[in-house]
């Protein structure tokens, strides 16, 4: 019991590697509440209240339609779950590991299975809880209907990716500036409640608008996704593939970060705070 196993083969360690992000994505689905359905139905309820706060405030405003020809909920749905999802997944990435932490001084585990099942848990989270959103809207409020769900489907997978990048950076930011990462975690976040685009269309806003949310992988994605969910709606101001190589410069940029910061990362960092 007290010998090391040794994988003695590439297709070995791939399974153990495997293994080790299986536990620890629930570990963390499990850390978050001690009953595991109802950590889902915490995450299915927030989702919700999220989605009836902006429903109250499109009331408010006078907003009753969907600007596109379809249904008013699954416009608003399309921007709230694509926003939710990557927001989580910035945060939780960021937040995956340090130093200093118990799990890491466990052998078997590596930062890499640490930052992978801190991303998979937001996934398995968010994609439980917009499924039981939409099934309940479907069975009983109004049937819905995708143009082409494959395309929506990745969308929804190329948002939770570009924030998972996204984190990776803040990750290695925050043995330098713990305080520093997590406030730019946190303005990332709050900055994307506007300039993710989910309160209004991407075709309607003025050219001399658009640099301020065309930056914003986030933008494209949800814009993108509203082309695959509505037959009547074809983006014109935004594109997949920028959200795409935007995502994957983040996440090279990270790794840079977290390669060079391991060479030089201490648990004295961290005494202080």
């Amino acid at each position: 019991m007290f010998n090391q196993r040794k994988n003695s083969t590439i297709i070995q360690a791939g399974g153990t590697t495997l293994g080790l992000i299986y536990h620890q994505t629930v570990y963390n689905l499990r850390n978050d509440h001690r009953n595991a359905v109802m950590g889902l139905l915490l995450t299915i309820l927030q989702s919700a209240i999220f989605m009836m706060a902006f429903l109250l405030i499109y009331l408010v405003m006078g907003v009753r339609n969907s600007p596109i020809r379809g249904d008013f909920m699954l416009y608003l749905m399309s921007g709230i779950f694509m926003f939710m999802v990557h927001v989580q997944a910035s945060g939780a990435v960021a937040g995956s590991h340090s130093v200093s932490g118990g799990l890491v001084k466990h052998e078997p585990l590596n930062p890499a299975i640490l930052i992978a099942s801190a991303a998979l848990a937001v996934l398995y989270r968010q994609t439980v809880s917009c499924i039981a959103i939409l099934w309940l809207y479907h069975v009983v409020i109004a049937p819905i209907r995708f143009d082409f769900w494959p395309g929506s489907l990745g969308m929804y997978l190329l948002s939770w990716f570009s924030g998972a990048c996204i984190g990776l950076v803040f990750l290695g930011i925050r043995p330098w500036s713990p305080r520093g990462s997590k406030l730019l975690t946190t303005a990332y976040q709050r900055i994307n409640m506007f300039a993710s685009g989910k309160m209004f269309v991407g075709n309607l806003v003025p050219n001399a608008l658009l640099p301020w949310f065309i930056w914003n992988p986030l933008f494209h994605i949800i814009d993108q996704q509203r082309g695959f969910l509505f037959i009547n709606y074809t983006p014109l101001k935004t594109d997949p593939l920028y959200a795409l190589w935007f995502s994957l410069a983040a996440m090279m940029i990270g790794l840079l970060i977290n390669f060079t910061t391991r060479k030089y990362e201490s648990i004295s960092w961290s005494a202080a705070d």
